[in-house]
C-alpha cells in the first residue's frame, strides 16, 4: 500500500511502545521478538533508555499484514 505525501507527513512522527501495542494488538515481548527476526519495524533510540517507532513504518506494517491476509483468503477460496 502506498501512502500519499499528506499521509506520509501526518504519519511521520515518533510513537512510543504503548501506542505501537495499541495500534498492532501485539504485546511488548512479541514486538521485540519480531524485531529480532526482522518481521517488525526497528525502533529508534531516542536516548539511553527511550525508544520509539516511526508511525508510518508501523502503519505500513499493518497494511502489509492486511494485504497478506486478504491474498491468503483469496488463494484459499
Amino acid at each position: 500500500m502506498t501512502l500519499s505525501k499528506t499521509q506520509q507527513t501526518e504519519n511521520n512522527r515518533l510513537i512510543r511502545r504503548k501506542e505501537v501495542q495499541a495500534k498492532t494488538g501485539l504485546g511488548a515481548s512479541s514486538i521485540y521478538a519480531m524485531m529480532k527476526t526482522g518481521d517488525f519495524p526497528q525502533c529508534l533510540n531516542l536516548s539511553e533508555r527511550r525508544v520509539a517507532w516511526v508511525e508510518s513504518d508501523i502503519d505500513e506494517w499493518i497494511a502489509n499484514r492486511i494485504a497478506e491476509h486478504k491474498a491468503n483468503a483469496v488463494a484459499e477460496a
